[in-house]
């Protein structure tokens, strides 16, 4: 699994083979058919390593919050934590770029990711006392993945993500709204 994960984060899912990763792991092919059964099945199973380490410092980050209203931007700072060794931009993002099919099994964990989430920004701006929490958490999730989608980048753009995350929870809880919601979906 520890070769598979370094290959396919660093390389990308679609163009690692079967064979490096056997190579790389020192087993052979029918190991890794044994172990996981397909590729595909070993992609999904990298991802979701990735995630329970992932929700893991999420849930700690949330949980070193005295504050609920704090709690809501937690996130951020877990995914300061976490870009220290992961520079390459989110794996589940890259994931779902590389493989567009939602029955790919890689698929659905790395949407799943994401969809819990937006659903914890959400349960954590209730919790906090936020207005239209389900506004709010939509804000946060597309400010975090910004943020994510930058990383590559030679700019670091989550403390101004996070900043802004800030503002919009005061925003929320300052008012009893969220700031008046634009959008030109649809139009």
């Amino acid at each position: 699994m520890a070769a598979a994960e370094e290959l396919f984060y660093n390389n990308g899912i679609t163009p690692v083979g079967v064979d490096l990763i056997a190579e790389r792991a020192d087993v052979t092919k029918r190991t890794l058919y044994n172990q996981f059964g397909s590729k595909d099945d070993l992609v999904a199973a990298y991802l979701a390593g990735r995630d329970r380490r992932w929700r893991s410092l999420v849930s700690s980050a949330v949980g070193a919050c005295a504050d609920p209203v704090e709690a809501v931007t937690a996130p951020f700072d877990a995914l300061r934590s976490w870009s220290e060794s992961n520079d390459r931009g989110c794996a589940f993002m890259n994931a779902l770029a590389e493989l567009p099919d939602p029955a790919h099994p890689a698929h659905r964990v790395a949407a799943e990711q994401k969809l819990w989430l937006l659903h914890l920004f959400e349960e954590l701006a209730a919790a906090a006392g936020c207005q239209d929490p389900a506004v709010l958490a939509t804000r946060l999730l597309v400010l975090h993945e910004g943020a994510l989608a930058t990383q590559p980048l030679p700019l670091d753009t989550l403390p101004e993500s996070t900043a802004l995350a800030r503002g919009l929870v005061r925003a929320a809880l300052a008012t009893g709204r969220p700031p008046h919601r634009e959008t030109t979906i649809g139009r």
